[in-house]
């Protein structure tokens, strides 16, 4: 196949650009050239294709697996925006779609796909908006989306593809959710090959224990005596997917409950800024804190940025510390606090409990005592009614105001715990400066060690003493919060002065606990995954009540639970901007879906729909699987599949996909969800992978300038001029009015962005598809600028005259063999672009392209020796011009299975190196000399040289050390 020049004309420019580019990506689908042959299952035939037409095609892939080894390659998720694409967006797509064509020139079965995250917030924020169901914007979107990414070439296997909203990926993602909802962690397991101790076993398991009395209920009744609400209630405790009444973060703007990682740390929500407050909601959870360990532990075997990795570690937020118990005066009472620091305890001169704490209103005391400042006492004539009106003022705010406020308010309980190094009574107060969500939500206050206690002492007039040896020139008006010897810290039966603080915390720690009063503990940051969303457009959970309220799991074969019609999309709130309001999910509407008669075994009955959605993470977690076997009806994945693409390997001992690419933005939300339920399929024998993604790039921003009036408001940057006064500065200039540039992240906030489509027009995708590679190294931002795009539709250009007589249309590749100097250019391109191209340097890759390329050019033209490996080096960039040229060099076959070029290491030798003259250590003299120069010859030359001879000033020489063909190191006498 070739394009007609009579049509085309014969300059390689934007129309003709189009032409290549549309013929040659209908070939490709007709042939299913990218197609990967999967193992076994229906994407296994000897052709590796489902549908295609002419499996003996020319273009076809390898028809068997052969001995080519599995190589996959991933890109995270993309959402199908309304507003499309812009020039931002295909960067890592690019970059993986060029990595992946290398790789099948290097003769790999590359599995590369892509599919779309559908279902999420801003479908359902536009379905509220104008009452059009989600599925007609997101299916839209997806069509737009799909035909911006057509045109770019992109080598993805079609068949492979999905949307996540997809009746069949529902059904699967739901039964994932059972799996989980069916699971419990067992402290005890341990999975096959793995050296973590703990593992998700299946729920059956552990009634089995309960059953035969190997495992005690809370209070020891037998299991059988229990009913079957009781015992669901005590299963609730161990599921791996639980539903819940705890503190949430509930978010009025946007109608529903957020998870952690989705509220900024200004107490926003992370999508449209709005305040989030907490309150307490039954919703499902996830218990993403069994696995706190093991997604720490295991980042060690995974080739991830460090950046993201220490992201992950810090969000997990692994500390060990102890768990000390404080005795209230006059009572049996204990309250717990977690602490990494116990060697301070001789500085704990209050005690604080979050507003939320359980022992808040046990810790109340009926009436004020003479004694209490009026400061303590909140202007309320009784402690239960300053506290209450305490808790209300705290539920209001967000968890970042209460965090991050410079004023430190609370309220005294009444009562007095005993500190047990210092045997003094102690206040405890409630101050929402503690929250419930880290430790045991009540810490021991010692303010000359902390800031937010020494603000809180300060306001309050509680005492300070410090434990910490501060430095002579510290201000005394300050807390010490660094490290050094202990002071004031010995009673008589314990003396921890002059220790370090490591020697400090085991002696203190060791000594608390021979009265029962500590005990060592690993804490975590890492909260449970919050998994309900009062949403519309996301997956149905597939629960059902009974009347007693107890959730019950659905067989798999009334799966997918779809989502039914509403006639409003709105999640209703009440009080909207007040942490008092209630959701109301859109799907409560639909009461004859949400009552239902079911047969689940017991006879008909009457059940009730869970009325909240999944949130969009569910999807994105194991997609990863779904690719390897996408029509599988019978389960997730084949195993076989799975272990062929994601298996473990010496080079990836924990599996997973070889390659994936996505932004830096997900490094803590997707990627531990998704590890998550990777390891929970793991342990339950669903996949030989304990890791979904093995190797992980990140892929920078592309940035583009963007334009503020003077108001400060961003203004349409392609409607922006730009004047040149007499001096040569350059002004910008909108509607009339002077306007300020800056840098931005492209996006339709900044009013900057510049759509693939304008690119295609005006230049090409092949074009736009080098320009884009050459522009800097695939993990570093880097600028946008459209009048740059040119370079690279000169430099093909350039090539293309290397093979077509612009005038003529004619082949104009030379006869004959290359010249030497040619050959020497040649081969040192293709070992420069092969290590490259290993490494991700695309950018680099394309500059020696255009060596060659130019070398070439200036000797008037080469010979298909040399134009031969240009066209396949030149193919992972700029892939339908390659087609085209390879046709050029009378080709009938695809260059997309071609082997990429070796160098010939006869070629790769320099024609002189330079070597290092060294006198007493300092270098004196650098000479040129021949590669393969005798260690003799160099050695005479280095003493011979003018320089040399200067620095040893008629010194004799005592010792020349010899390293050809690069270095000589005289040692003169002394």
């Amino acid at each position: 196949m070739t394009t007609n020049p009579e049509e085309t004309g014969f300059r390689y420019d934007a129309v003709l650009a189009e032409k290549i580019e549309k013929s040659w990506q209908r070939t490709w689908e007709q042939a299913g050239t990218f197609h990967a042959p999967n193992p076994t299952g229906d994407l296994s035939r000897a052709d590796g294709s489902l549908d295609r037409q002419d499996s003996e095609s020319a273009y076809a892939p390898p028809q068997t697996l052969g001995e080519r080894e599995s190589l996959y390659i991933m890109d995270m998720f993309p959402y199908p925006s309304g507003v499309g694409l812009h020039v931002g967006h295909p960067l890592g797509y690019l970059g993986t779609d060029v990595y992946g064509r290398y790789q099948r020139m290097r003769g790999h079965n590359v599995m590369h796909a892509l599919s779309y995250d559908a279902f999420g917030l801003p479908a359902d924020l536009y379905a509220v908006q104008t009452g059009q169901h989600p599925r007609i914007t997101t299916d839209a979107n997806i069509k737009n989306m799909t035909r911006q990414l057509r045109r770019l070439g992109l080598a993805h296997d079609a068949r492979r593809s999905f949307s996540t909203t997809d009746d069949d990926f529902v059904r699967w993602t739901q039964w994932i959710f059972l799996q989980i909802f069916n699971s419990w962690y067992d402290p005890e397991a341990a999975t096959e090959g793995e050296d973590s101790v703990g593992a998700a076993r299946p729920i059956s398991t552990l009634v089995e224990a309960f059953e035969q009395g190997t495992k005690q209920t809370p209070d020891s009744r037998p299991w059988a005596e229990l009913s079957p609400a009781e015992q669901e209630d005590i299963l609730q405790d161990y599921r791996l997917a639980y539903v819940s009444e705890s503190p949430v973060n509930w978010c009025p703007g946007l109608g529903t409950v957020l998870a952690n990682e989705e509220v900024t740390a200004e107490g926003l929500s992370e999508r449209g800024n709005f305040p989030v407050y907490t309150r307490r909601l039954r919703q499902w959870n996830m218990r993403i804190t069994a696995y706190a360990d093991r997604l720490i532990d295991d980042l060690d075997d995974l080739d991830w940025p460090s950046a993201v990795r220490s992201m992950q570690v810090n969000w997990i937020g692994r500390s060990k510390g102890a768990l000390l118990r404080l005795p209230v005066a006059e009572s049996d009472t204990q309250v717990e606090v977690y602490t990494t620091r116990p060697d301070t305890l001789f500085g704990a001169t209050y005690l604080v409990l979050s507003p939320e704490h359980p022992q808040v209103a046990e810790l109340t005391a009926a009436e004020w005592d003479e004694q209490t400042p009026d400061s303590w006492r909140g202007g309320q004539p009784s402690p239960a009614e300053a506290i209450a009106s305490y808790q209300r003022d705290a539920a209001a705010k967000t968890d970042a105001d209460r965090q991050q406020s410079k004023e430190k308010t609370g309220i005294f309980t009444g009562s007095y715990a005993i500190n047990p190094a210092t045997g003094e009574q102690i206040p405890v107060f409630v101050a929402d400066y503690v929250l419930m969500g880290y430790g045991t939500g009540a810490i021991m206050a010692v303010p000359a060690e902390d800031a937010r206690d020494w603000d809180f002492a300060k306001s309050f007039g509680l005492p300070y003493v410090r434990t910490v040896q501060p430095p002579a020139d510290h201000d005394e008006d300050t807390p010490f919060t660094g490290a050094g010897v202990m002071i004031n810290s010995a009673n008589d039966k314990i003396d921890i002065n002059g220790l370090e603080v490591d020697a400090a915390k085991a002696t203190i720690t060791d000594w608390l606990a021979s009265q029962g009063l500590a005990t060592e503990s690993t804490q975590y940051r890492l909260r449970d995954w919050l998994f309900s969303r009062q949403r519309y457009w996301g997956e149905p959970f597939p629960i059902v009540y009974n009347e007693a309220g107890t959730p019950i799991a659905l067989p798999d074969s009334m799966l997918p639970v779809e989502l039914p019609e509403v006639d409003d999309f709105a999640p209703r709130t009440f009080a909207a901007d007040d942490a008092d309001s209630h959701p109301e999910p859109a799907l409560g509407r639909n009461r004859d879906w949400v009552e239902v008669e079911l047969d689940l075994g017991d006879g008909p009955q009457r059940y009730y729909r869970e009325t909240n959605t999944m949130p969009n993470w569910a999807g994105s977690s194991w997609y990863q699987l779904r690719y390897a076997d996408p029509h599988n009806s019978d389960r997730i994945v084949d195993p076989v599949n799975e272990n062929y693409w994601m298996g473990p390997r010496e080079s990836k001992p924990r599996g997973g996909a070889d390659l994936y690419v996505g932004g830096a933005e997900h490094s803590v939300l997707h990627l531990l969800y998704a590890r998550f339920w990777h390891k929970i399929l793991f342990d339950l024998g669903h996949v030989t992978s304990s890791e979904p993604f093995h190797r992980l790039v990140n892929q920078g921003y592309i940035q583009a300038y963007a334009y503020t009036d003077s108001r400060g408001v961003y203004v349409p940057a392609a409607e922006v001029e730009e004047r040149t006064d007499d001096k040569g500065e350059s002004s910008f200039w909108y509607d009339g009015s002077q306007v300020n540039r800056e840098y931005g992240k492209i996006g339709k906030s900044l009013k900057n962005s510049v759509s693939p489509d304008e690119m295609y027009d005006a230049y090409g995708a092949d074009t736009f598809r080098v320009y884009e590679m050459s522009m800097g190294p695939i993990e570093q931002a880097r600028p946008w600028e459209t009048r740059a795009v040119v370079g690279a539709q000169r430099f093909l250009q350039r090539v293309w005259r290397l093979f077509v007589d612009e005038t003529t249309g004619e082949s104009v590749i030379r006869d004959g063999a290359a010249d030497p100097e040619t050959l020497k250019v040649l081969h040192q391109v293709i070992d420069g672009v092969r290590d490259d191209m290993d490494h991700l340097r695309f950018n680099t890759a394309i500059s020696k392209l255009i060596v060659l390329t130019n070398h070439a050019t200036k000797q008037g033209g080469a010979t298909a020796d040399v134009l031969e490996p240009l066209a396949i080096m030149l193919s992972p960039f700029a892939p339908h011009l390659a087609e085209e040229l390879w046709t050029k060099l009378g080709r009938t076959s695809t260059v997309t299975y071609a082997t990429f070029p070796i160098a010939d290491p006869q070629h790769l030798v320099a024609d002189q190196v330079t070597c290092v003259v060294q006198v007493k250590g300092k270098v004196r003299a650098r000479l040129e000399v021949d590669p393969d120069i005798s260690a003799e010859d160099l050695e005479k030359l280095a003493l011979e040289s003018p320089n040399a001879l200067k620095a040893l000033d008629g010194a004799g020489v005592r010792k020349v050390i010899v390293r050809a063909p690069k270095l000589v190191n005289i040692v003169p006498d002394a």
